[in-house]
């Protein structure tokens, strides 16, 4: 079986192909495509689980990748925190001599995962300062209730 990381340089050839031809906004627009197409595991676990949803779903997924990461879970506070130290697409990216990676590449991560639980009433706190390090952190919680 060929990893999920075997195709991170195809994604960001396409996140380029795509600006390209249509700028940012035909990225955004393919970003939110997938988000809303195939994020369904994470809208559903988060409306059965409420945070710790997002726990359930990002300690499966980030395993699978083989990320260094920690997760903070508070479901008393209804927050959730990744601090990604080394993300495995862009650090991958960022070693490939070959390809010269999508410039916003890890916006991605903003739009998919934003567009999934800000509409579930989530704040999503996306820090991509350090992304040229291939690393980010990610806040999410419960948007209080007036």
């Amino acid at each position: 079986m060929i990893p999920c990381t075997e195709f991170i340089p195809a994604y960001s050839e396409l996140f380029k192909y795509l600006d390209a031809r249509g700028g940012p906004a035909a990225v955004n627009g393919y970003w939110e495509y997938l988000s809303d197409r195939f994020l369904t595991n994470l809208r559903d676990l988060v409306a059965k689980n409420g945070i710790r949803g997002c726990w359930l779903y990002w300690s499966r997924t980030l395993n699978e990748e083989a990320a260094d990461f920690e997760m903070e879970l508070d479901e008393e506070k209804g927050e959730f925190k990744i601090i990604m130290h080394a993300c495995p697409s862009k650090g991958m990216l960022l070693r490939l001599k070959h390809v010269e990676p999508y410039p916003d590449y890890c916006r991605h991560c903003d739009v998919l995962y934003r567009r999934v639980l800000e509409p579930m009433g989530y704040e999503y706190l996306f820090d991509d300062s350090q992304c040229d390090r291939a690393a980010c952190s990610i806040v999410i919680r419960k948007k209080p209730t007036s």
